[in-house]
C-alpha cells in the first residue's frame, strides 16, 4: 500500500469573508481526490521558528493523489481565489509508512 500524502499550509488570511469562497471553492477538488482535513485552523503554540497564524494540514489517499489535486484544474481556480486574500507557505509531503 502506498504512503498517504499530505498539504501542510502555514497561512496568514487578510480577509476571511472572501476566504470562504475559496473554502467553498477548493471541498470539490479536495472530495475529488480523496482529501480529509486533519487540521484546519484551531488553537496552536509556536514554540520554535517562526510560523504564521493559521495552520492546515489535509491528508490524501497517497502523495500521487496530494499532488494530482493541488495540479488538478479545479484546485487551481479555487487557489486563484486565494492567492490576493492569504499568503503564506504549502508543502506537499509524503507520508511516514513503515
Amino acid at each position: 500500500m502506498a504512503a498517504k500524502g499530505y498539504w501542510i499550509a502555514h497561512n496568514i488570511v487578510h480577509d476571511v469573508e472572501s476566504y470562504k469562497k475559496y473554502q467553498a471553492a477548493n471541498a470539490a477538488p479536495l472530495a475529488e481526490y480523496g482529501g480529509r482535513f486533519v487540521v484546519r485552523g484551531g488553537q496552536q503554540v509556536n514554540p520554535e521558528g517562526t510560523w504564521n497564524s493559521r495552520t492546515v494540514v489535509i491528508e490524501f489517499p497517497s502523495y500521487a493523489d496530494a499532488v494530482a489535486c493541488y495540479e488538478s484544474d479545479a484546485y487551481r481556480a479555487a487557489y486563484d481565489l486565494r492567492k490576493d486574500i492569504a499568503e503564506g507557505n504549502l508543502v506537499i509531503v509524503e507520508g511516514y509508512d513503515p
